[in-house]
């Protein structure tokens, strides 16, 4: 009789981690139906769970996607840059010392009360939000990659230095791979904070995505739509989160540690 092959280590190793949240959702779920019920509390302040399918509004998937084209490409562009620029601070103590304190000052400013000024610049088509998402996601991605290119030990850099190794070679072979945690550490961060910026951008000025849905849910009181929306723009900084630690675990095989 044939019988059937022994799970994965891999997929037991993944059970815990896919079974114990979802089974506290679970209770949390049951615990606020029966907490809405028990207390009667209004729909319009919070909706039972069991609403919420109800209120998922018509064409939600092209919302999804507008707010999903935005969150990505602001997030690359945001990441691409910084790294780019991290890796020119590190270099270069003079570019740090003159353009640090700019990256500093747009990390202060609230991103609030910046998105006027990126609508009227750029309207309020996909750019505008993009560049929300953008300047909201820069700041990790910078910090990260210029912390973790100094953190080389100094035994590898004694070496490096001994083998007279070429600048780029100490960068390229050294530096890099040893800021490669760091770097992933501040993708992880940078991937929630792009939905962040995208729903604020959506907030000023948009037709469409999540933000525009959250926008007109509270206008009409449509609590069981606001909390639909709420939930789905979870997600998708859920799922980017997700995309960016898998791509983690195939990269940094040398390096377990969590983020």
């Amino acid at each position: 009789m044939h019988r059937p092959a022994a799970p994965s280590a891999a997929l037991r190793r993944a059970l815990p981690a896919i079974l114990t949240p979802a089974a506290f959702l679970t209770v949390f779920v049951i615990g606020w139906e029966i907490a809405v019920r028990v207390l009667h509390t209004p729909t319009y302040l919070v909706p039972k769970p069991s609403q919420l399918p109800g209120a998922i509004p018509p064409g939600v998937w092209t919302h999804i996607w507008t707010t999903t084209k935005e969150v990505v490409l602001g997030f690359a562009l945001a990441n691409a840059v910084a790294f780019a620029s991290a890796v020119a601070f590190a270099q270069s103590p003079l570019l740090e010392r003159g353009l640090y304190p700019i990256a500093i000052a747009l990390k202060t400013t609230p991103l609030v009360a910046i998105a006027p000024l990126l609508v009227l610049w750029f309207g309020t088509g996909l750019e505008s939000k993009v560049v929300a998402a953008a300047l909201i996601s820069f700041f990790p991605m910078l910090v990260n990659t210029i912390k973790g290119i100094r953190s080389i030990g100094a035994d590898e850099d004694e070496l490096f230095v001994a083998l007279r190794a070429r600048r780029v070679d100490r960068l390229l072979r050294l530096q890099l791979p040893t800021a490669l945690p760091y770097v992933f550490a501040a993708l992880k961060i940078s991937s929630s904070l792009a939905v962040v910026g995208a729903i604020v951008g959506e907030f000023v000025g948009a037709k469409a995505g999540l933000g525009f849905l959250i926008l007109q849910s509270s206008y009409h009181l449509d609590s069981p739509q606001l909390f639909v929306s709420i939930i789905l723009a979870a997600l998708l900084g859920f799922a980017l989160f997700a995309a960016v630690s898998v791509v983690e675990r195939a990269t940094c095989t040398w390096d377990r540690r969590e983020a």
